[in-house]
């Protein structure tokens, strides 16, 4: 009986931490992703004409955008591990009712920023820098941070969401897909062919971003949480995952259990 309570209680520890750590390496890998691509974007702006005051006007809004970030990247985690407890639980109808309750929570909070930013739009600035030049740059970009940080209190909770549900393949193309595949080659049109500057760089990393809240939103509204429910807690394909994620199901013996078995 000792035996069977070890083996079980080191079985359901090992899963523990291989789930935590899956969700861990899939929210940082498309975490990743989003901030290599703001990366991206300065890089872009520094082939622009006078790119002194370019960077530093974006360098100035990106800060702020990565700020609020922050918060959205919170939610973000906890409706993964939501999602993902109230689906393996056979809680379909708690888990559509916690993805609810977070977007809105999260949006609210994303309103509130693009509001504070409107309305500072030509003082935020001057905590950054004492440059007239690029002061005025930064200020003209206060509408399309504005959008940025509304747009970025939204997407990141459908990242989560997805990831919760499993769907972590799928999100890395999305996210692929909408930001280096469509929104830097956009950017690229709209800031060097057609003259737009800054702001049509900043554009195409917007078009992404509406692109993926649109794809997500569409998927989510699509899937039966009935059937993903039934799914995740399956007996074989709980095997199948832990399996192909983690190896064997068998623990390796603990030192105690190996001297109880001499």
């Amino acid at each position: 009986m000792v035996k069977l309570i070890i083996r079980v209680g080191g079985l359901i520890d090992r899963t523990k931490r291989k789930r935590f750590g899956f969700h861990f390496s899939s929210l940082l890998g498309n975490a990743s992703l989003e901030l290599w691509y703001f990366t991206a974007v300065i890089l872009m702006v520094g082939w622009l004409d006078n790119p002194e005051i370019a960077v530093d006007a974006v360098s100035i809004c990106m800060n702020l955008q990565l700020w609020a970030l922050m918060i959205a990247l919170g939610f973000n985690a906890a409706i993964s591990v939501r999602v993902s407890n109230e689906l393996g639980a056979g809680n379909p109808k708690v888990a559509k009712f916690s993805v609810v309750v977070t977007v809105l929570t999260s949006t609210i909070i994303g309103v509130v920023f693009t509001a504070l930013i409107l309305v500072t739009k030509n003082d935020f600035p001057k905590v950054f820098t004492g440059k007239p030049a690029v002061m005025k740059e930064a200020s003209k970009l206060g509408y399309f941070l504005a959008a940025t940080i509304f747009l970025n209190s939204i997407q990141p909770v459908l990242h989560g969401v997805a990831v919760g549900a499993g769907w972590q393949l799928l999100v890395a193309f999305i996210n692929t897909g909408c930001y280096y595949i469509i929104g830097l080659p956009i950017g690229a049109v709209l800031g060097y062919k057609i003259n737009l500057g800054v702001k049509g760089i900043w554009s195409g990393m917007l078009a992404g971003c509406v692109l993926q809240i649109i794809i997500l939103t569409f998927v989510f509204l699509r899937t039966n949480w009935n059937k993903e429910s039934y799914i995740i807690m399956h007996a074989l394909k709980a095997e199948e995952r832990i399996r192909t994620w983690g190896g064997s199901e068998e623990p390796q013996q603990s030192s105690s259990e190996h001297n109880m078995n001499e």
